[in-house]
């Protein structure tokens, strides 16, 4: 979304520099991108770089940026919102007191809710797979990435109006399944299973990676078991649908936890009867090739290892499953975009079947985009269920939420009971999700349990703690009848607030644009820096006259409502009381 302040310097720039340069055809456009925010406030605002066009003008920067200024000044094409200065190349833009607190801040309020939406969704539709847990396992800290960034590219994409569809694309099919039912028939016992539930799946399934070392014989068993599975065996079947039921039980608190509600939980099995369909059209293709007796596309015409679509016993393999998938959510929702969010270990899975798509002719093959984001380690030590080496997200997020139901009672004694418990969670669960979504998601994170858990400085605690504040604020404001409106801008703290919530609409469409959430992470800790020196340093309630009250408790309502607005677009619950 363009932001008011840019949208109406870029429309006069551009005005002006045609006015100067006839010879160059520019739009406003494209001097909106250029814009700039200068490292230095004393700068300016805005600043416009001139050294784009002075090789087509064959004129110095400092010369071009001397002509737009004087253009600008001499047409009063700002309309009094600016005042105008050169240095060096840039003609840098000092945005009005009258402008931001008269005309800005009243928008802001009006918009509410709607405030930094773009609506360049309509009418589209965008279908996300993310999270999709394997069954019979549990949630683990490395499953944290492909949720929360999928959810959160979800919220993003429906806040600009795209219809969205979110799948959990549930890992419930493979080899896997097969150790799984010898290790049940081995060692299970179904009533212990039901009382532990997902815990002693787990159990199972690093014995079962234990006991295969000594006997390599399990693993070719585990095969025969998952290819009677995938040709109909009723026994297995009756055994695979009880894991999944168990596991599902789990999962459903933990997305609750987090806000999460899918749209469509078709796994893996659903796409049992829809892979033969795309099987056989890679073979009327001659795409398909015998390599060791295992059905392959080969991809070195590409620069990549060939794609792997059946083994040599017949069985399928991801890829196989994920075109069928495909295609039947290009058939059904008729996708502008199909999005997978996945560890970036998956990247090159990714790349071998989108090019089998686009060979097979499928003409929606370059709406499929792969989502990335970096591994998750314990002290350098990469995770694997099969050797017990994780962090369950259940206890990280039950440690989390015992700390902050300590400092609440320490804090805020007045909250108890259910108000409290749910507080607790909402911070704790918060505090998780915040730590994880701050960084880049192509890093590796080191995942270390004491910073994720600490409540000082630029944390989610600290985020959702500020946006209480604002809350109490309007709480005391509504009791005291004190409006919110804008007015004059009297100090640094108030015009640095109102130039942050300006930029929220940037902040978000750089998040859609890169799918990026940290872009709004580090957007909303810019924006309580900036409320909380304005807390601090300007009396809101006790101002010194009406119209000063009443144009800061605005200041605050704006605030609160970008606040809002930001944490929920990266899985935070934003209570009113902490």
């Amino acid at each position: 979304m363009k932001t008011r302040i840019k949208t109406v310097i870029s429309d006069a720039v551009a005005a002006s520099i045609v006015e100067a340069f006839p010879a160059l055809s520019v739009t406003a456009d494209e001097i909106y991108k250029s814009l700039e925010y200068p490292p230095d406030k004393s700068m300016g605002d805005i600043s416009f770089p001139c050294f784009k066009f002075s090789r087509t003008l064959r004129c110095a920067p400092n010369k071009i940026a001397a002509a737009v200024s004087e253009k600008i000044e001499s047409s009063g094409a700002l309309d009094g919102t600016s005042s105008v200065s050169v240095a060096g190349g840039y003609v840098n833009f000092t945005i009005s007191a009258d402008f931001l607190g008269g005309e800005l801040l009243p928008e802001i309020l009006a918009a509410g809710a709607d405030y930094g939406r773009s609506r360049e969704g309509e009418g589209k539709t965008v279908v996300i797979d993310y999270s999709s847990p394997n069954v019979a396992k549990p949630f683990h800290i490395g499953h944290l990435g492909t949720t929360v960034i999928g959810h959160s590219i979800k919220l993003l994409h429906q806040f600009c109006g795209y219809n969205c569809v979110g799948i959990n694309h549930l890992g419930d099919w493979g080899t896997q399944f097969g150790k799984m039912i010898v290790a049940y028939r081995l060692w299970g016992d179904r009533e212990k299973i039901e009382a532990g539930g997902i815990d002693e799946l787990v159990a199972l399934y690093v014995k079962f990676h234990e006991e295969a070392e000594r006997d390599p014989s399990l693993d070719a068993r585990a095969r025969e078991e998952f290819h009677k599975l995938e040709t109909g065996d009723a026994e297995n079947l009756e055994l695979w649908q009880w894991f999944k039921g168990v596991s599902l039980k789990e999962y459903g608190v933990t997305y609750r936890q987090l806000g999460i509600e899918f749209d469509s939980w078709n796994g893996e099995s659903f796409y049992t009867d829809k892979m033969p369909a795309e099987v056989e059209k890679l073979r009327e293709k001659g795409l398909l090739k015998l390599d060791d007796g295992a059905s392959i596309v080969d991809l070195s015409e590409y620069n990549m290892p060939p794609c792997l679509i059946l083994k040599s016993d017949g069985s399928t393999l991801y890829p196989t499953r994920d075109i069928a998938a495909a295609v039947y959510r290009a058939e059904t929702y008729h996708f502008d975009k199909c999005i997978y969010v996945t560890s970036a270990g998956q990247s090159l899975h990714f790349a071998q079947w989108f090019r089998v798509v686009e060979l097979m002719g499928y003409p929606w093959y370059d709406r499929l985009v792969h989502v990335p984001y970096g591994t998750v380690s314990i002290g350098g030590e990469k995770l694997a269920t099969r050797t017990g080496n994780v962090i369950l997200l259940k206890d990280l997020f039950a440690l989390a939420i015992e700390k902050v139901s300590d400092i609440i009672t320490e804090k805020n004694p007045s909250l108890s009971g259910e108000e409290k418990s749910e507080t607790a969670e909402a911070v704790g669960v918060g505090a998780i999700v915040f730590y994880y979504l701050s960084s880049g998601r192509i890093r590796d994170i080191n995942f270390n349990i004491d910073d994720a858990l600490n409540f000082e400085g630029n944390t989610g605690p600290y985020a959702m703690y500020t946006y209480a504040r604002t809350c109490s604020v309007m709480r005391k404001a509504e009791a005291e009848e004190i409006s919110p409106s804008g007015g004059s801008i009297e100090n640094d703290e108030e015009r640095s607030l109102i130039l942050t919530l300006s930029r929220f609409g940037e902040a978000v469409s750089a998040a859609l644009d890169e799918y990026e959430p940290s872009h709004v992470t580090r957007y909303i800790l810019d924006l309580c820096a900036d409320f909380n020196r304005f807390y601090h340093d300007c009396p809101i309630l006790t101002a010194d006259d009406e119209k000063t009250a009443s144009f800061r408790v605005g200041l605050t309502a704006a605030a609160g409502n970008v606040l809002k607005s930001a944490l929920s677009l990266i899985c935070l619950k934003t209570p009113e009381k902490i």
